[in-house]
């Protein structure tokens, strides 16, 4: 099997923040932006600090237009009022400019969020330069703690509502007829996304993106052949239509367009101790960013906070043909791998990439730990004739 790498179709990873709690001076706390072919910005998580880690990476923080919350802990949202005044500040604007379009800041995450938000920038008196609405998910039975209701918190809609704010929707849960469950958040030309509910203390959730495939390239030279002039008509073969020249020959798009382009799949989770509850989901992807907290000699402690160690990633990538694994969330007792000097008996998270590896062996899948500001590109691939099955593209693969 061989796969055609597509050149110009650059999806990307950054790494933000891949700490987990609080942020200390050599790690920020989660935060993922993911860069599309475009250069819009899709962000996943917001901890505390995160305007901060976003101006140290080669992204504009002006092309973010969707947000992403998996769950409502400090360490992945304390630092989203923050970014989206930072964002309001760095707009440059003039008002003949936002005449004509203000931009609009999408935000998914469970319900709380809304209210949350809305009462940081409201107390803070903090306006925006753009439009932002909220849409919440609305948990399934299954997510809550049994000591849930020991902590009375209100997690309903404010009765009113920021200058800047659009209104959003109530994302409620889509049931299945086996009983699995799914929330539909996006689901275009471009981009299927939808959200899966995954074990935490409190509600959690993790992103399944799919990628819709696109068309080939158009074969000028095969154009010019049929007497296919420039203009107007590319777009429609582009598009998929077919196109009557004045003599009366048809073009149809099969006759002048590459391999359709095959989209990508990645899922980004939030924090979890088993996020099976979503692998219903994915038959195959191509990237999966999984928390592992904790080593795996700590899995009860792990497991008993809600969160994961690298062969509990492992095991989960393998249930969904994942190609590659991507690590991040990790506990401050690990150093970044890039610290040169330890003091006696501190362990860096390459002791969790290890066993990561070793949890992989033979498998194909590729695993890596993820420092901040670590930047993976999703490689694009172009569709042969046939379906393609499996592979990897070798980057850092167990086999």
């Amino acid at each position: 099997m061989t796969q055609e790498f597509c050149l110009g179709l650059t999806m990307k990873l950054h790494f933000l923040g891949t700490g987990s709690s609080y942020p200390t001076t050599k790690r920020g706390v989660s935060s993922l932006a993911l860069q599309q072919d475009d250069g819009s910005i899709w962000l996943f998580d917001s901890g505390e600090g995160t305007q901060i880690q976003a101006q140290k990476v080669a992204i504009s923080r002006q092309k973010i237009n969707k947000i992403f919350i998996t769950h409502l802990h400090g360490d992945h949202m304390f630092g989203l009022p923050g970014l989206l005044c930072t964002i309001s500040s760095q707009f440059g604007l003039t008002e003949e400019q936002l005449e004509k379009e203000v931009p609009h800041v999408d935000i998914y995450g469970p319900k709380g969020l809304r209210r949350f938000i809305y009462t940081a920038l409201s107390l803070s008196r903090s306006p925006l330069i753009f439009k932002y609405c909220v849409h919440e998910m609305v948990p399934v039975a299954s997510q809550y703690s049994e000591d849930w209701e020991d902590w009375d918190v209100d997690h309903s809609e404010p009765s009113a509502t920021h200058p800047s704010e659009l209104p959003g929707v109530t994302v409620e849960p889509s049931v299945m007829e086996d009983g699995n469950v799914y929330w539909k958040l996006i689901d275009n030309e471009e981009w299927c996304v939808r959200a899966g509910w995954i074990h935490h203390r409190i509600p959690s959730f993790g992103f399944v993106i799919n990628e819709k495939d696109r068309p080939g390239t158009l074969d000028k030279s095969k154009l010019v052949s049929l007497g296919v002039k420039p203009g107007p008509v590319y777009g429609q073969l582009k598009s998929g239509k077919s196109i009557t020249m004045e003599n009366g020959d048809v073009i149809t798009p099969e006759m002048v367009l590459g391999p359709p382009i095959q989209g990508r799949t990645l899922i980004i989770l939030g924090d979890t101790s088993d996020a099976s509850p979503l692998a219903h989901m994915i038959q195959s992807c191509d990237v999966v960013v999984h928390e592992a907290t904790h080593d795996d000699t700590l899995v009860d402690k792990a497991v008993e906070f809600g969160h994961s160690t690298p062969s509990q990633a492992v095991a989960f990538s393998k249930s969904v043909g994942a190609k590659v694994l991507l690590l991040n969330h990790f506990s401050q007792r690990y150093s970044p791998s890039s610290k040169e000097s330890l003091k006696e008996g501190e362990e860096t998270v390459a002791l969790l990439e290890e066993q990561a590896q070793a949890a992989a062996a033979g498998t194909g899948l590729s695993v890596q730990c993820a420092d901040d500001l670590f930047v993976y590109e999703v490689p694009g691939t172009r569709r042969a004739n046939t379906r393609i099955i499996g592979g990897t593209h070798g980057w850092r693969s167990t086999t």
